[in-house]
């Protein structure tokens, strides 16, 4: 099946099918038309190096594809996380390059219905229960992990560290003189806000838990939370959020009390999304690298089912500062 095809699926021009599935550009499809490209690429089980063995006129007997499942475990839906949502993309797009194909995609529950174990592997999203892992490790043995911090499961992991990243922002903040530092976001098992407490207690900053907002990490309970802050707390010059869609809606609670709010308020996150890059200001932010975790999960998913590999193997990629004008020197 061609390019052609899903353009005409999708009504939209092969050139946008061909730079969408290739991630040539962020901005070359709206998330709606974007959406609608992948889901017809898996409906007719395109693979972009199908049309190159064609013209190399190789005979019809070529490698069985390989068919995964991806499992979700964080999420109830992708529209929930961007982050999720935008690593999820780039998995599809290393699955489309290496001739995978997708069985089944399965969200956060703890029991499931579809038959894992007819795919040669299973991909993991995000941190999971161990009751869940155990559910998806009888059904397969070929299974890749690819969540944010490194868990202590018997599976190939890729990670970028969650408290490494934390201590990143915190820096970036503490460096620019901020020591009146707000959190927003989980407090709950979660190595960002471990990184958040651990940076001040390296730089002598007392913690003041008045600052401290305890959210689902959704926009929704970012903004309540930054409302009960500027209402109830004051003297915080900086706030890091736990990630870019409470940021976001931080950015936007300035905007619209920039006149009660008279001093600047730093803000830092962690995700680097897309839309990270829409906000006024721009947000300042640290890069998880998902095309990079994307592409080295499927690749040590493959190693696996090939057998050329039986030890625990765990890839942890660095994170980096995305300097943008959301932060200000005290």
């Amino acid at each position: 099946m061609s390019l052609k095809k899903i353009a005409e699926m999708v009504n939209v021009s092969p050139s946008t099918v061909s730079r969408v599935l290739n991630n040539k550009s962020s901005t070359c499809a709206s998330k709606e038309v974007k959406d609608k490209i992948f889901e017809a690429a898996r409906k007719i089980g395109y693979h972009p190096n199908e049309n190159a063995r064609n013209l190399r006129t190789l005979t019809s007997e070529t490698k069985p594809k390989l068919h995964v499942s991806i499992v979700l475990a964080r999420i109830q839906t992708l529209k929930a996380d961007p982050f999720f949502y935008e690593l999820f993309r780039e998995l599809e797009i290393a699955l489309f390059k290496n001739n995978i194909t997708i069985d089944h995609v399965i969200y956060s529950k703890e029991t499931f219905d579809e038959n894992i174990s007819e795919s040669n592997g299973v991909i993991l999203l995000g941190r999971c229960s161990q009751k869940l892992f155990s559910r998806i490790t009888a059904a397969n043995k070929n299974v890749v992990a690819i969540w944010r911090n490194s868990m202590d499961f018997k599976v190939d992991e890729v990670v970028c560290d969650g408290e490494k990243a934390a201590e990143l922002a915190m820096n970036h903040l503490i460096s620019l003189g901020h020591r009146n530092i707000a959190y927003i976001g989980d407090c709950s098992y979660e190595n960002r806000y471990v990184g958040y407490c651990h940076s001040l207690i390296e730089h002598n900053i007392p913690i003041n838990y008045e600052w401290i907002k305890q959210t689902n990490q959704t926009g929704e309970s970012g903004r309540a939370a930054f409302y009960e802050l500027i209402e109830h707390s004051e003297g915080f010059s900086a706030v890091f959020c736990a990630n870019d869609i409470t940021a976001i809606s931080v950015l936007d609670v300035l905007h619209k009390e920039r006149r009660k709010i008279k001093d600047k308020i730093s803000v830092i996150s962690i995700d680097n999304i897309e839309e990270s890059q829409d906000t006024s200001p721009f947000l300042t932010t640290i890069n998880i690298p998902r095309k990079e975790m994307a592409h080295m999960a499927v690749t040590l998913l493959m190693d696996r089912i090939n057998k050329n590999h039986s030890e625990i193997v765990r890839i942890e990629f660095p994170c980096r500062i995305i300097n943008r004008n959301s932060c200000f020197p005290v």
